[in-house]
């Protein structure tokens, strides 16, 4: 048996909050105008949001509107001035992206895993966590004890196939208004341990609040950034993340259509193929449709990617095929964007 460790911020963590910031600018875009190029970046801290980034469309978006809605939908009641600081899409990129072909935004490589730990064909660690983060984001809109802010990890053992086994650890540090903790942590313990109990998963331990306490949290306690979270966005360290974020990028940018393409084939080739496990690597250079290449490893070793599969994961098909123009990524960017 070995340890290992995963880990998961909830919606209103400051970085999470400035992903949905930025995709629900980004929907809001492409609502309109299809055809929109969004590579927007949000920053928060201490009562302002700094919206900056490039946008080149026909909608016509009221962003501190936007903005402000979205704050409060996270829960976060305070008021923050809000300074839009949007730019246009660089020409020399659109000269790749606005063809015919339909050229990759941007070059990089992404990846897409996939596990028969169960059937969401996810880590079942990982599950556990985006079903408590979502508990939560109700828990919090009924019970006003319990703040936007928070974060959990488990650390587990897992076996020779990397199948979680039993729980050593579950953390969750979660903002509060410390009244009643001892009962705020046992709803969070029993919610946790219900969830456990679906994968019939044990749970050695709980550190709840570590240090003791956690009241002061959201752009109070920290800044926050669009993209700092990509590892939890992904596979929450269960598999190698590509270099680029994925929140206020519209589906051009392969760090996004193509990473949600990577998932759906590394599900796809490791049931045909019967497979413990499979990751996939897709690369791309700017203003070219076609993948530079693609990679496929598993635990069978590596496995030659059939020729359609470069066709497949040209730009515009993986738009077409996965309907990446009428997306909600807001919802996307609120508890991870893998499914």
């Amino acid at each position: 048996m070995k340890l290992y460790s995963n880990e998961i911020v909830f919606r209103g963590h400051p970085d999470k909050v400035c992903d949905q910031i930025s995709d629900r600018l980004l929907d809001e875009y492409i609502k309109n105008d299809k055809n929109s190029r969004c590579g927007i970046e949000t920053c928060g801290g201490k009562g302002i949001i700094f919206i900056t980034g490039e946008v080149t469309s026909s909608s016509k978006v009221d962003v501190e509107k936007v903005v402000k809605d979205t704050l409060k939908d996270i829960g976060y009641n305070e008021e923050y001035k809000v300074i839009n600081n949007l730019g246009v899409q660089s020409k020399d990129i659109a000269l790749g992206t606005n063809n015919k072909v339909l050229g990759a935004g941007d070059q990089g490589m992404m990846f897409g895993y996939a596990t028969n730990e169960n059937e969401y064909y996810l880590p079942t660690a990982m599950i556990i966590l985006k079903k408590l983060s979502k508990e939560y984001d109700e828990l919090r809109k009924k019970d006003s004890r319990f703040k936007s802010d928070g974060k959990a990890q488990i650390t587990g053992y897992y076996d020779e196939d990397m199948h979680l086994t039993k729980i050593k650890y579950f953390t969750i540090s979660y903002q509060n208004t410390e009244k009643e903790r001892n009962e705020t942590d046992k709803i969070l313990k029993d919610i946790a341990t219900n969830i456990c109990d679906e994968f019939n998963i044990e749970i050695e331990e709980f550190l709840i609040n570590p240090t003791g306490r956690f009241e002061i949290g959201g752009f109070e306690g920290d800044a926050g950034l669009t993209g700092r979270k990509i590892v939890v966005d992904a596979y929450q360290s269960f598999a190698n993340v590509g270099g680029g974020a994925f929140s206020g990028k519209d589906p051009t940018k392969v760090d996004r259509s193509a990473a949600y393409m990577a998932r759906v084939l590394a599900k796809e080739i490791l049931i045909n193929n019967d497979l413990k496990w499979c990751e996939v690597q897709i690369s791309y250079a700017i203003g070219i449709s076609r993948p530079l290449a693609i990679y496929i490893n598993s635990d069978k070793g590596n496995i030659e990617p059939y020729d359609s599969l470069y066709e497949r994961c040209k730009l515009a098909n993986i738009i077409n095929e996965l309907d990446l123009l009428n997306t909600s990524y807001y919802d996307k960017a609120k508890f991870g964007q893998i499914d």
